[in-house]
């Protein structure tokens, strides 16, 4: 009976087609959950998703952060500390969000809110990563313009989708959880497959001919956009855009303000910005044939590959354990283990693993399992906060306004630690002070333990926002048209993409 009234619910009739029990429900289950969701909703919106998260930022953003570390070490040959940098700059339109979401959601084109953003964001994919493997000799500054003009696509695709995920969560509530899962798991699955094959292809055809494979992701958001079923708004009010715009503004400004909102807010930056970043230091550590394992390009994406099923694996984790557990709590446990797997980093450094025994290649697999599980166990709190910092009204809006915050701190988090290996002198030869940056790092990154008094004490189940801020913020923007702001999935993105 209670099988029969969830399937009554999601409005699909599927007891005679219900899969058996047993092996074969692995793989029909999730075809009738995918056939339910097409059904419910339109399956140009679950194939969407599917390219969006899945093939674009899963599978592509994989195969992009292979290349463009090699396409950094081996074509461009500048030094870790350059890199590091680097990769903050190209990172840069992740950190404005709020202005793709906004602008999807209060400016339509030619009558349309959603469709010509995500043809444009696929466009400039296509455009920026055909350009960038073509070009022989290129230099520095264009193709940091390239690399950053692709994360524009992927961020604006992103942003787009995400308000469709949202706005389809309001006509179909109880479907919500469902959407959000579809997200997840698709991001989760093509990352997987992303950096199990990068490496090989970094090998076959170098990262430029990798650079010109990610033109097909590209194209295929291009589809997305002419495929979406979306309505058409041949009137809409432009004259109205600006007081739109204002209104969200100060919606925004009046909740910054409340102390229960910047106070967690102050933490989720200095959490992220004090533990530096010092990924390229390791990675041409890694890759080189004197200091380091000297590791293929296989074997980093494996390990990479890995990575991306102990993120998932601590996913699954605080879904089913520590859910419910109070934020402060759990963010001092999350921290403080953030702190100590960074150890693991450093006996490998200092070759302590060959001493126990254990070779490099498997000390590495499990250090990055370890340390993603760890890394995404941390994140999934601060997610969860977040959503309980915006307003009603504008929730979407606002949530991209706090992962910008988030990502400001991860692009000052890569920054310091190209700072990092700068001052220490960590080069493309030389690493003799690689340690010292791995210990450095690592105590950074318990320094956010004496930050813990700007998070509340409240468990994830009750409310943070007093009722006065949210009534106060709801003047203004509360017209037909920006009622429903919904911009940003609430699970999308580990690194705050």
């Amino acid at each position: 009976m209670v099988e029969e009234e969830k399937l009554q619910i999601h409005g699909v009739a599927v007891e005679e087609n219900e899969p058996k029990k047993g092996f074969c429900d692995c793989i029909w289950t999730p075809i009738y959950w995918f056939k339910m969701l097409a059904t419910e909703m339109h399956w140009s919106f679950v194939s969407g998703v599917a390219v969006v998260n899945g093939i674009s930022q899963g599978l592509g953003g994989a195969l992009a952060r292979i290349s463009t570390d090699y396409y950094m070490k081996d074509v461009q040959k500048v030094q870790p500390s350059e890199a590091q940098i680097y990769s903050g700059i190209t990172s840069i339109p992740w950190m404005v969000k709020p202005i793709w979401g906004l602008l999807t959601d209060v400016l339509p084109i030619v009558g349309y809110r959603r469709r010509p953003y995500i043809i444009f964001a696929g466009f400039l994919g296509v455009i920026s990563m055909l350009s960038l493997s073509l070009h022989k000799k290129l230099h520095i500054i264009f193709a940091l313009l390239l690399l950053t003009a692709e994360n524009a696509g992927e961020a604006i695709a992103d942003v787009t989708v995400d308000a469709c995920v949202a706005q389809n969560s309001h006509t179909h509530p109880t479907l919500a959880a469902d959407m959000q899962s579809l997200c997840a798991l698709t991001e989760s699955l093509g990352a997987f497959v992303g950096f199990f094959i990068g490496g090989i292809f970094v090998r076959l055809i170098g990262p430029k001919g990798v650079f010109g494979l990610l033109t097909i992701p590209a194209g295929l958001v291009v589809l997305v956009g002419i495929m979406l079923n979306e309505p058409h708004m041949p009137n809409f009010a432009y004259g109205q855009v600006n007081q739109k715009f204002l209104d969200a503004g100060k919606a925004m400004w009046t909740t910054l303000k409340c102390p229960e909102v910047w106070r967690p807010c102050l933490y989720m930056y200095l959490s992220l910005a004090v533990s530096v970043d010092i990924h390229e230091g390791l990675f041409y550590w890694y890759t080189d044939s004197k200091a380091g394992p000297s590791f293929s390009q296989e074997a980093v994406g494996y390990i990479f590959s890995i990575g991306s099923v102990g993120s998932l694996l601590g996913a699954i984790l605080y879904q089913y354990a520590l859910k419910d557990h109070p934020f402060r709590d759990l963010l001092f446990w999350t921290q403080l283990l953030f702190g100590l797997s960074g150890m693991l980093d450093l006996m490998l450094v200092l070759r302590l693993n060959l001493k126990f025994g254990i070779p490099d290649y498997f000390f590495v697999v499990i250090d990055e399992g370890v340390s993603q599980m760890i890394g995404r166990l941390k994140w999934m709190p601060l997610l969860v906060l977040s959503t309980k910092l915006c307003p009603s009204g504008i929730e979407g809006t606002f949530f991209a306004l706090l992962m910008s915050i988030d990502n400001v701190g991860i692009v000052s988090s890569s920054w310091g630690g190209g700072f990092l290996l700068h001052i220490l002198k960590v080069s493309r030869t030389q690493f003799h002070n690689l340690w010292l940056a791995i210990l450095i790092r690592n105590i950074l990154r318990v320094t956010p333990l004496g930050l813990l008094f700007l998070i509340p004490r409240s468990d994830p189940n009750s409310s943070i926002l007093p009722p006065t801020e949210i009534l106060s913020t709801k003047e203004g923007i509360e017209t037909p048209e920006t009622k429903n702001i919904e911009l940003v999935s609430l699970v999308n993105n580990m690194d705050c993409r």
